[in-house]
């Protein structure tokens, strides 16, 4: 048959036809159906006969889909995803997974998406790439290689006459991060943003990496008698400097093509600013430069405790808490 619709009629011709013979007194219609239509079983007929009703639409195969499921979600997580909806707002996927799984949540983040996608009608997910990018080696211990950048704080969010700049530092290890705002971008708050970096990190600092900017390094277009203050900073704390390539704020997996060359590019900051702008940016106002650096002061503790899916779903102060309970040593970060 060509349709649904067609074998609903062409069986219920059939069962037309048996019950008008059963009219005129044929007790064996049935069986002479099966035989005349090639029909295998005589029980198929009388399975059409309970369905059918007299019209041909009873005769249409209903859904296979089941009811439910053993593993499907209990009125009670139901509730509990509406209730943090409604109390949170459409949080992205990873933050929504971590404040259920605070209120007694026990589903797969996987799990949780799924649910999420069907019952409120998100777009699903984009189809993946099928070569996968390298993942690249994240150090050993926390310090070890520190990726510093500078972001443009969007004018949007700026409510009097200024500019702001961000700079941000981001651990490879841990993906502790650091920022603060200033008015001004300059080598004299590069320095300033690093002295800040060192007093607040819970951790040692061995090597920073930055991009070719001239707030971290000049050299790149004169040759100046004496070293930034950035730079002079470095060498007095000795603190070890590699930049990376020239337009290459991703990470880049080929040789150093120098000694000045990183280990790789500055990807993990440039994701976090990513980050920085759906979470933190997208619905503040700043009236003032204190009233923004107060507000990310806050930003990076909240940032902080928040889980991350490259982390196996830890955030980063609990990454640093299980490094040093490793070793037992103690850790001045709470998770």
């Amino acid at each position: 048959m060509s349709s649904i619709g067609q074998e609903a009629r062409w069986k219920h011709e059939i069962l037309e036809r048996i019950k008008k013979a059963r009219e005129k007194g044929d007790k064996h219609a049935v069986k002479r159906m099966a035989g005349y239509y090639r029909i295998g079983s005589v029980k198929v007929i009388y399975d059409w006969l309970k369905q059918w009703d007299g019209g041909w639409r009873s005769l249409v195969p209903k859904s296979h889909r089941p009811h439910g499921h053993p593993e499907a979600h209990t009125e009670q997580e139901v509730g509990l995803i509406i209730a943090v909806h409604r109390e949170c707002g459409f949080l992205e996927p990873l933050l929504l997974w971590q404040e259920l799984r605070e209120r007694g949540y026990t589903r797969s983040f996987g799990g949780m998406k799924r649910f999420v996608r069907k019952r409120f009608d998100t777009p699903s997910p984009p189809k993946t790439a099928k070569e996968k990018p390298k993942r690249y080696d994240g150090g050993t211990f926390p310090g070890e290689r520190v990726q510093l950048d500078v972001k443009y704080v969007p004018s949007d969010c700026v409510k009097f006459d200024a500019k702001l700049y961000q700079f941000t530092a981001v651990d490879e290890f841990s993906r502790w991060t650091y920022r603060e705002i200033y008015d001004e971008h300059s080598t004299y708050n590069a320095k300033q943003f690093l002295l800040g970096l060192i007093r607040a990190a819970p951790f040692p600092i061995c090597a920073v990496q930055t991009d070719n900017g001239s707030e971290w390094y000049n050299a790149l277009f004169f040759k100046p008698k004496h070293k930034t203050l950035f730079e002079q900073a470095l060498l007095d704390m000795h603190i070890g400097y590699r930049r990376i390539r020239i337009a290459t704020p991703r990470h880049n997996p080929g040789p150093p093509a120098s000694p000045q060359a990183c280990w790789g590019g500055s990807g993990r900051v440039e994701r976090q600013h990513g980050l920085d702008v759906k979470r933190f940016y997208r619905k503040l106002k700043f009236y003032s430069l204190e009233e923004a650096k107060l507000k990310i002061a806050l930003y990076n503790g909240w940032s902080n405790s928040r889980i991350k899916s490259c982390l196996d779903f830890k955030s980063p102060n609990q990454v640093l808490n299980a490094y040093y309970t490793d070793r037992l040593t103690p850790c001045p970060i709470v998770a």
